[in-house]
């Protein structure tokens, strides 16, 4: 699952994220910087989690320690087949249907205990084949906690022994963006319905009742009844569909015949009923079933198969008045099946691959298996002005979801433990090494490291982060461990562990742990054993404390004349580790390179096992540990040694690469948050690399100044002197490269000058604030919005409506309510909305925010707020006021962590942070707990931050207006 704050990563001024579900591309939660709508700090709180209702931080994921078996199913019966028939009535927002479960008995028994939430059952009977008899219990037994149904029968069916289980079931079908749902749109000023699926984590028993675990795999045939005008999606092909005549269309099964019965036979194809039967599944999990009807267009495509040489077909569904913006994404879709197929030497197995354009989805995509979903965000861009954001973001979304056609898919973690093994290798393959193969001038390696690394090590630097894999038996909870480090840093463990062992190897040992579990259940040891076997390394030795254990080291260099002194320690951002949270010594692959007579050598084989090892160079020459910022740690040195590094680092590549610059940037201001450095020894480094020409690193830059504003929001003095350092270095970045893009220049300079004009604006520069407002006008004043380049166009329309008035925010409204605007320029209206300094336009933004916006979009609207250091308080307030309303939106949801965090995680005061606890003592924080400790953890990381720095800051900045420093005002 692709979370939508977590996906969005690629994009650093794209959207909002929210981090995947779904692979359910998932997938994943983003603040937004400060003072700076297109910068976002993209914390996936992002994306999901497991834990207490306490707002004590702790890493504790359960109240207490919880079996498993206290929530797993008992395993007396195995499902093998599922045939679920579904009617879909649009008209009346109700579906029903039969299930029938072909069970392997395993232990003698006579109760039947599966998963059920939010449905009538009735008609409940098994029939044992060795009995040969047919038992009816008239009166399930329903626990609405647990989410299970017990059936008890008088004779128990015998060990070893086959049955099948016949239920019927309706439920309503409600905006809830999980189970079987209906979403909407406008069409001709009409609202009309659809409906699709998301399973994912839990949500299967909410559609027919099943054994909701991923390691109880069973195949599927799935049969849909609906409106003959309407359109029935599923995994797998139709082998037939037929209108439904009262006279010659028969129930092949009895159970089956009260809902044909109740079926119309009228002339009219809106009144006529059809049945669509699917092919029959390989074994899957239940969360990867996916169906959905609606009268929805369609775009169709191909790719041929580099293993086999078939053609399978690929299309993309979504309403007819958006089809037109889902090109792109078939495209890269069908790019990206045969890298994959190539990678894994596994074929696709499924025979087509559809995904499916949501209106209204949770999560940012999802990977149900051979029909991927997802919001219009994560698979839609305007074909005329695509923006580079908006590609990456598009592609992002469906590479992500197609590696988990394998990882996920065919491959399953055993239980949800081990989600990393989905998610983790979906965010490598799906957004780094294939999307490199299809657009390598993206360096998308090198954008890893803002997007996902340091966004891993935001989260992993607290006392309330967890281990990559972590132990969370209560299913029901598993939506909080869908965050960063599920998949952001088990992403970059993974990627830190291609480098140490070269990725060419890595990847045969990827494909050799697929291989040996096609169709089943992995749990980690598996992957361990495929990778050893590839490399002849010790994987487990050198990986089981990454995985296991909570945080990641800071690795301190003390240098001497005989070489340098590396200890390790456990990093947190509020400082020095106390020895209780130090216990833990990684394995750390030290990639050491040096410099001698202009020839660069990066030695890999280093690894450091212990607290503390010395190594023998010559540091009068220029080195650095961690080559290429692929380990997932961050190293320390001294002010005068990462002076040096930078100075060095200022000339271009010859020693440092992009990577080492941008993770040298993200390194010296994480220490400077730690109390390890001082910001101004940060602001310095940025000083040394003011001439730098490569966007990625101006962009952690942008990134790292702008976490200095939102920090110093309310220090008005330190935040105009900030903006000040910033117009200094984006200004003239702008007046070189002009307002203009050609399709001849390279991504490179198109990102940069989106990033410099961005930066200038949002800082407050006349004469780029004054260009945009221009031609924001015009736009306004004629509806051709030629004159604003696509990847301009999000800080154009927040800079008009923020220096504007009700004109500029009625039209950005206006923008947003239109059904077809595309989904960038859709979000980036909603942005400007939040933008607005008028108290009339902030007070319709509050009411708008419950009675018209999507509640998808709410996310955005709270982000929006939050950047406007205006309505950053209030927006507090709003959620407090509106709690109750807000939790029943999204419950069951996804993204509700991430509005708790996005509500409260700019705030700064010492007060702040006892109203925020107690706010929450009286409320059930489960599904949202280990968030609400992460905001918690981080305001006070803040205050202590400020505490300490804000001399060291003006004064740094002081002395930059006076002219002594590299990039100083003339």
């Amino acid at each position: 699952m692709a979370s939508i704050f977590g996906s969005l990563r690629a994009c650093v001024v794209a959207l909002p994220r929210i981090r995947s579900p779904t692979g359910n591309t998932h997938v994943s939660r983003i603040l937004f910087s400060p003072h700076n709508q297109l910068l976002r700090s993209s914390r996936i709180l992002s994306t999901r989690y497991c834990s207490s209702t306490s707002v004590i931080m702790t890493t504790d994921l359960t109240n207490k320690q919880t079996d498993s078996g206290d929530f797993r199913l008992p395993l007396d019966v195995k499902p093998t087949h599922y045939d679920v028939t579904i009617k879909t009535d649009l008209e009346n927002s109700i579906f029903e249907g039969v299930v029938k479960i072909d069970l392997d008995v395993k232990k003698e028994t006579s109760t039947i205990v599966f998963n059920s939430a939010d449905l009538k059952l009735n008609d409940a009977s098994l029939y044992s084949d060795e009995l040969k008899i047919k038992q009816i219990d008239p009166s399930p037994s329903l626990d609405d906690k647990a989410e299970r149904c017990v059936l008890s029968f008088s004779t128990p069916v015998p060990a070893g022994s086959k049955a099948t289980l016949s239920i019927g079931f309706s439920g309503e079908l409600t905006g809830a963006m999980m189970g079987y749902y209906k979403s909407s749109f406008e069409h001709d000023g009409t609202k009309k319905y659809y409906t699709l699926t998301q399973f994912e984590p839990t949500a299967a028993r909410r559609a027919f009742p099943c054994w909701d675990e991923p390691l109880l795999k069973a195949t599927f045939t799935v049969t849909m009844i609906s409106r003959a005008d309407t359109v029935n999606l599923s995994n797998m092909p139709i082998t037939s569909e037929e209108i439904y005549e009262s006279h010659t269309t028969k129930a092949e099964d009895p159970s089956l015949e009260a809902l044909f019965s109740a079926l119309t036979t009228q002339d009219s194809p809106e009144a006529q009923w059809k049945i669509s039967k699917f092919q029959t599944t390989p074994p899957m999990s239940t969360y990867l079933v996916a169906y959905a009807n609606g009268r929805f267009a369609y775009l169709e495509s191909s790719y041929k198969s580099p293993l086999s040489g078939k053609t399978r077909p690929l299309r993309i569904y979504s309403t007819p008045d958006v089809i037109h913006q889902a090109q792109y994404a078939l495209d890269i879709k069908a790019k990206v099946l045969p890298i994959y197929e190539e990678i894994f030497d596994i074929e696709y197995p499924l025979p087509k691959l559809d995904t499916l354009v949501a209106h209204d989805f949770d999560a940012g995509a999802m990977e149900n298996w051979g029909l991927i979903t997802g919001r219009t965000s994560a698979f839609l861009l305007d074909p005329k002005k695509a923006d580079v954001a908006a590609k990456k973001r598009v592609t992002v979304f469906q590479s992500h979801e197609v590696a988990h056609m394998w990882f996920g898919d065919i491959t399953t973690m055993e239980w949800w433990d081990y989600l990393y093994l989905n998610e983790g290798f979906a965010t490598l393959m799906g957004e780094v090494i294939v999307v490199d193969r299809v657009y390598p001038e993206w360096k998308v390696d090198s954008s890893f490291i803002s997007e996902h690394l340091n966004d891993a090590l935001d989260l992993d630097a607290k006392l309330s982060s967890h281990p990559i894999e972590v132990h969370c038996p209560d299913a029901n909870q598993i939506n909080q461990i869908f965050d960063s480090l599920s998949y952001a840093k088990a992403g970059s463990v993974l990627r830190m562990l291609s480098n140490f062992v070269g990725q060419e190897r890595f990847l045969k040992g990827v494909s050799i742990y697929l291989k040996k579990h096609l169709y089943g259940n992995t749990v980690t040891k598996d992957l361990w054993q495929g990778i050893s076997e590839s490399t002849g390394v010790d994987v487990p030795r050198i990986m089981d404390n990454w995985i296991s254990k909570i945080g990641f080291p800071v690795l301190t260099v003390t240098e001497s004349e005989n070489g340098i002194h590396v200890r390790q320690d456990r990093f947190l951002e509020s400082g020095p580790a106390e020895e209780k949270d130090n216990e833990t010594i990684w394995t750390v692959p030290l990639a050491l390179l040096t410099a001698t007579n202009d020839k660069v050598n990066i030695d890999k084989s280093f690894v450091l096992e212990t607290r503390e090892k010395t190594l023998a160079i010559d540091t009068s020459k220029p080195f650095k540990l961690n080559a290429g910022t692929y380990g997932v740690y961050r190293v320390l040195y001294s002010d005068e040694r990462f002076a040096a590094i930078a100075k060095e680092a200022a000339k271009g590549d010859d020693v440092f690469s992009l990577n080492d610059r941008i993770g040298l940037v993200h390194d010296i201001m994480a220490f400077s948050k730690a109390g390890f450095c001082k910001v101004s020894s940060a602001l310095t480094i940025v000083d040394i690399l003011h001439d730098e020409k490569e966007f990625l690193v101006w962009d952690s830059i942008a990134r790292n100044i702008a976490t200095l504003v939102l920090t110093w929001w309310e220090h008005e003095a330190v935040v105009n002197d900030l903006d000040a350092f910033r117009r200094a270095l984006f200004t003239p970045i702008v007046k070189r490269l002009g307002y203009e893009y050609s399709p001849s220049e390279s991504v490179d300079i198109s990102q940069l000058r989106t990033r410099a004009v961005g930066q200038a604006a949002v800082a407050g520069d006349s004469a780029v604030v004054e260009e945009l407002k221009t031609r924001f006008a015009e736009y306004m004043r004629t509806q051709d919005d030629s004159r604003i380049a696509g990847d301009l166009f999000r800080t154009t329309i927040l800079t008009a409506v923020k220096h504007g008035g009700r004109e500029e925010y009625e039209f950005a409204k206006a923008l947003y309510e239109n059904p077809t605007t595309p989904p960038s320029k859709s979000i980036s209206a909603v942005m400007a909305m939040c933008a607005s300094q008028d108290e009339a336009c902030i007070k319709d933004t509050f009411t708008y925010i419950l009675s018209k916006a999507r509640t998808q979009d709410i996310i955005y609207f709270i982000n929006g707020l939050q950047t406007n250091f205006r309505t950053r308080r209030s927006c507090a307030q709003f959620f407090q006021d509106n709690y109750a309303e807000l939790a029943k939106r999204f419950e069951g949801n996804f993204s509700f962590k991430d509005i708790v965090s996005s509500s409260f995680g700019n705030l700064t005061k010492e007060e702040d942070y006892q109203k925020i606890v107690d706010f929450f003592k009286d409320k059930d924080t489960s599904r949202y707990n280990l968030a609400l400790s992460q905001t918690l953890e981080s305001l006070r990381a803040s205050r202590g931050w400020i505490k300490r720095s804000t001399s060291d800051i003006a004064e740094w900045l002081s002395e930059w207006k006076k002219g002594t420093l590299r990039s100083s005002p003339p």
